[in-house]
Parts: C-alpha cells; sequence; structure tokens
C-alpha cells in the first residue's frame, strides 16, 4: 500500500487534500473544458440553433448518466471505506460488481432510449426546428452509453483505491482524443453535430480501455481477479444504497433543466434555450472543480471514517468547504464582469449574446455559496450516510427550485426562470447548514466503525 491507501491515515491533510484534488480538478475541469468547446465548435461550426438543439440533450443524457454515477460513486465510496477497514478482498469484490453493473446498466438503459428517443425529445421540450439537432446528436452518444459507464465508474474506482493521477491521466486522454476529433469531424469532414457525438463516443472508448488496462495489471492495489465478478445482493445494495443520492440528483437535475427549457422556450423561443445551454456550461465548468474537490476529499474522509479518525474527517471537510467557496465566489465574478466576451466565444448571433448576458449575470447572482452545498452533500456520502445526501440534493431541486420556477415566470417573465436557480440555492444552503450543524455533533460522538 506504499504511496497510496496507507497515506491517507497519516500524511498531513493539507498535503494529502491538494495531491487528490489536484488531479481530480484537471481532470473535471478537463472534461468540462471539453464540453465548453465542443460547444463552442458546435455555435460556430454548425449555428445557434445546433445550441439549442444540444441543450436539449442534456436532461436526456443526466439520465442515461445517472445510472453509471450511482454505480461509479457508490462502488468509490466502498472500496474508501473497505481500504480503511483494511478489508482488500471486500474492495476488490466492490470492483467486480461495479463493473458488471456497468456493462448492465449502460447497455439497457442506452437501448430503452434509443427506442423511445423521438417522443422524449418532445417531451424535453424540442421544436421542430431543434428537434434534428437533438436527434442527430443523440443517436450516437446513447449507442455508446455502456461505455460512459465503464469509463467513469472504473475511473472512480481508481481515484478511490488509491491512484488519483492515473485517473487524472486517464480523463485528459479522454479529453485530448475528442479535443481533436472534434474539429475534424466537424470542420473538416463535414459531419456537423453528428461529428460531434461520434467524438464524444469514440473518446469514451480510449478511456475504458485505459481503465481496463489498470485494473487488469497485478500492481494495482485493487484489481481484476477470477470469481470476484459474480454479482452479490449485499454489495448491489451498499452500492445502490450510497450511490443512490447522485442517481436522484441527476434525475431530479433533468426534471429541472426539461422545465428551465420549457419555460424558457415559452417565455423567450428556441434562442433562450441555446442561451441556456451557453451559461449551464460555464456554471458547469466552476462545479465540476468543485466536483474535483470533492473526489480528493472523498477517499480521504471515507477511510478515516472506516479508521475512526473523526478530527481528520472533519478537517478535510473544513477544507474542501473553504476551496469549494473561493472557486464558485471566483466563478461568479468572471461571469458578472465578462458576460459578453463568454457569449460572444460561442456565437456570432446578436439575439443570442444578448440574452445569454442577461441570462449569466441573473442566474449566478448567489453563486458564491454554492459550493458550500456542494461539498456538504457529497461528504455525507463520503461517509456512508446517504440518505442525508440524497435528502439535501432532492431538497434543493424539488423542494426549492421547481416550485420557483413555476411561480416566478408568471409573474416576471423570462427573468423568473432565471432567477430560480438563486432563490433555490439561497434556501438550499440554509437548510444544509442546520442539517449539518446537527450531523456533526453526532460524528464527535461516534466510537464505532460501521
Amino acid at each position: 500500500m506504499k504511496g497510496s491507501a496507507d497515506d491517507l491515515r497519516n500524511e498531513k491533510l493539507g498535503k494529502l487534500l491538494l495531491s487528490y484534488s489536484l488531479p481530480a480538478i484537471i481532470a473535471t475541469s478537463a472534461a468540462s473544458l471539453y464540453n465548453i468547446t465542443d460547444r463552442i465548435f458546435i455555435g460556430q461550426g454548425v449555428g445557434p440553433l445546433a445550441i439549442s438543439g444540444l441543450a436539449l440533450t442534456f436532461p436526456l443524457m443526466n439520465i442515461t448518466a445517472a445510472f453509471g454515477a450511482m454505480v461509479g460513486v457508490g462502488a468509490s465510496a466502498m472500496v474508501s471505506i473497505r481500504l480503511g477497514q483494511h478489508d482488500r478482498r471486500g474492495a476488490t469484490q466492490i470492483l467486480g460488481n461495479a463493473v458488471m453493473l456497468n456493462i448492465i446498466l449502460g447497455i439497457s438503459v442506452g437501448l430503452i432510449a434509443l427506442i423511445f428517443l423521438e417522443p422524449l425529445l418532445y417531451a424535453l421540450g424540442a421544436s421542430i426546428d431543434t428537434f434534428p439537432y437533438a436527434r442527430e446528436y443523440m443517436q450516437v452518444v446513447l449507442a455508446g452509453t455502456v461505455f460512459t459507464h465503464l469509463y467513469l465508474g472504473m475511473n472512480n474506482i481508481m481515484r478511490a483505491s488509491g491512484y488519483p493521477s492515473k485517473a487524472m491521466v486517464t480523463t485528459l486522454i479522454t479529453v485530448g482524443v475528442n479535443l481533436i476529433l472534434d474539429p475534424f469531424f466537424i470542420f473538416f469532414l463535414g459531419w456537423g453535430i453528428r461529428g460531434a457525438a461520434i467524438a464524444t463516443v469514440l473518446s469514451q472508448i480510449a478511456g475504458t480501455i485505459t481503465v481496463v488496462v489498470h485494473f487488469v495489471k497485478g500492481k494495482s492495489f485493487v484489481h481484476f481477479l477470477p470469481g470476484y465478478m459474480k454479482l452479490k445482493k449485499l454489495i448491489i445494495g451498499d452500492i445502490i444504497s450510497i450511490g443512490m443520492s447522485n442517481f436522484l440528483m441527476l434525475i431530479a437535475g433533468s426534471i429541472v433543466i426539461t422545465l428551465i427549457n420549457i419555460s424558457l422556450g415559452r417565455y423567450g423561443g428556441d434562442l433562450a434555450v441555446g442561451a441556456f445551454g451557453i451559461v449551464y456550461s460555464i456554471t458547469n465548468l466552476a462545479a465540476m472543480v468543485v466536483v474535483g474537490l470533492n473526489q480528493g476529499m472523498q477517499p480521504i474522509v471515507g477511510y478515516n471514517y472506516g479508521a475512526l479518525k473523526t478530527e481528520r474527517v472533519l478537517k478535510a471537510f473544513k477544507m474542501t468547504v473553504f476551496a469549494a467557496t473561493a472557486v464558485t465566489s471566483f466563478m461568479f465574478l468572471f461571469a458578472e464582469i465578462f458576460p459578453g466576451m463568454i457569449a460572444r466565444a460561442f456565437t456570432k448571433s446578436p439575439d443570442l449574446i444578448g440574452l445569454t448576458v442577461r441570462g449569466m449575470r441573473l442566474n449566478l447572482m448567489v453563486f458564491p455559496i454554492v459550493g458550500f452545498q456542494m461539498v456538504t452533500s457529497s461528504f455525507f456520502q463520503s461517509i456512508g450516510k446517504a440518505r442525508f445526501s440524497i435528502f439535501l440534493s432532492l431538497t434543493r431541486q424539488v423542494l426549492f427550485l421547481i416550485p420557483a420556477l413555476l411561480i416566478l415566470p408568471r409573474f416576471i417573465g423570462l427573468d423568473g426562470v432565471w432567477l430560480g436557480g438563486p432563490v433555490s440555492d439561497f434556501s438550499s444552503s440554509l437548510l444544509t447548514l442546520f442539517v449539518l450543524k446537527w450531523q456533526i455533533g453526532i460524528l464527535k460522538k461516534r466510537q464505532f466503525p460501521i
């Protein structure tokens, strides 16, 4: 375990969080930057309506990704806890079960979504003008769903088992492949939005191959072993229960994005949907940095929670909250000061630029506090308290955001759609603070491992 899992117990927390978070941040940020450049290529090379069509696919992509995220996040959290308990056999069984679940769910979900693609896209808010772009993109992406699930799931486990740098390199490989193929397919071959989708799938196949090679090698602390691939009810239950928070969060997010797209289409037209696609890309960049911080925190917190080192658990959490708040505050300032510059990178359409500037300034009004809410939800997940993570995730999306999106636009029109997010973020952060204080008091009294 030299240089990997044992460091989680003894290394200085600042150095440990940096060493685990930095590769994850580079990886998640690179993936988000790829998505941004992908939309820039589509916006500049295909047109503004193509950006709107792509924005309409966000909910469906989130739904399909929700199953993979459930397995990947749940399995990685369980692997960290098992390693903290020095249960290498248990960690290996979790790896094998996660791979089989990803294969089964990836094939099943992709096939079902392909069969019902047309009615799904119209239900998600597609119009006659945007439907062809959305369909063309999703037909390719859904065909490669199993590779998406395998790559993301095993990459999470690679990071949690003590190889954050390898996990980063794997993500950078997928991003590099995508950035090379994207402009080649869109501009040189003239394949348009379908070319962007093909580049995405091929890059994820490259990532899948990379993580499989890692876990096949016996040098990996946790690796594939004969007999450990058989699905076990108890392990599946643990993976699903812990990963359910991410699953429900993505499902709820899909419902919310669908509601946003429909409302934007009603109050602002197809270009307003495209503006949301641009704003979402920018906010997602900051969110992915926070996700990277969470991924760095997760094995540290999970391991030390399993080892009954409560002081290290709380200190790692506080460090992550501070860093996440700095990230979201920086993005808030950048988007408020330079919204026009950001919008013009995606499109030359004056109407789309104007809608994007207005939407960005309104939607990011309370963005600095978002980092705290995201880290706290991930913290509960990392220590195996899935029900609190689920509760906090769902209250933000369902209890606060959906009502805000249904009520505010009726009174202030398009601005009400943009303001739904800030209202929800502020309310959910207050609730998160209350739950956190309550649970920290219980955590400090804990004397036995789970």
